[in-house]
């Protein structure tokens, strides 16, 4: 017999995060392990937690759903993260996908959906609700990809020279999660060398004001 789904809700309207629950509960491959009411309270308990699948809502106090999905890729980089807003609009979507979700979902889909939405991430394909499709991947104006926050953070640690093992330190994360970041980066931007990553780096001004001489 296949392992339940284990599904953790993270929503800031304890109203919504418990009509979600009660519809998941009605289903016998899936099991509910928290309902938690912010981002920072998921980074803190997802390890513990242990969820497949994280419905992940956008706006919330503390730490938002954005910040909240590059952090938990970290803490449990096996998990499956939707995003389930009332946010339509192309931009939100897009800034989803780039942080890490593999879904989104809007909140007045109906209730079959989002179990649908969970089965599809759950065999690794992502998944947009019918108001969703249509948004992509961003692209910056070259037709590249853009880099998340995160991304142009190790972006700048790297183009300073530091290796894997300081920035892991510096930003106080695995040397493993930083190889992760420095490839996606490298592909991204279609750059092989971290030459090139400096180079980038300095005509696209993101060495700009942090004193560092070249």
């Amino acid at each position: 017999m296949t392992a339940p789904i284990r599904v953790l809700i993270v929503d800031d309207h304890p109203m919504v995060a418990e009509g979600i629950q009660s519809i998941l509960e009605s289903y016998d491959d899936i099991v509910v392990v928290g309902t938690l009411g912010d981002g920072q309270a998921a980074v803190d308990r997802a390890e513990a937690l242990t969820p497949d699948v994280i419905l992940m809502d956008l706006n919330m106090p503390r730490l938002g759903g954005l910040s909240a999905t590059e952090m938990l890729l970290e803490r449990v980089p096996g998990a499956r993260i939707l995003i389930l807003s009332m946010h339509d609009s192309p931009e939100y979507i897009a800034s989803a996908l780039s942080h890490g979700a593999v879904g989104y979902v809007l909140k007045d889909v109906p209730t079959d959906e989002i179990k649908q939405a969970i089965d599809t991430v759950m065999r690794g394909e992502r998944y947009l609700c019918t108001g969703a499709k249509g948004s992509l991947e961003p692209k910056t104006g070259d037709g590249r990809e853009q880099l998340t926050g995160r991304e142009q953070t190790i972006l700048l640690q790297l183009a300073q020279g530091r290796s894997n093992k300081q920035v892991a330190q510096t930003l106080d994360i695995s040397v493993r999660t930083v190889e992760t970041h420095r490839k996606n980066i490298k592909r991204k931007l279609g750059i092989s060398s971290t030459a090139g990553l400096t180079r980038y780096a300095l005509e696209h001004g993101v060495l700009q004001g942090t004193g560092v001489g070249f």
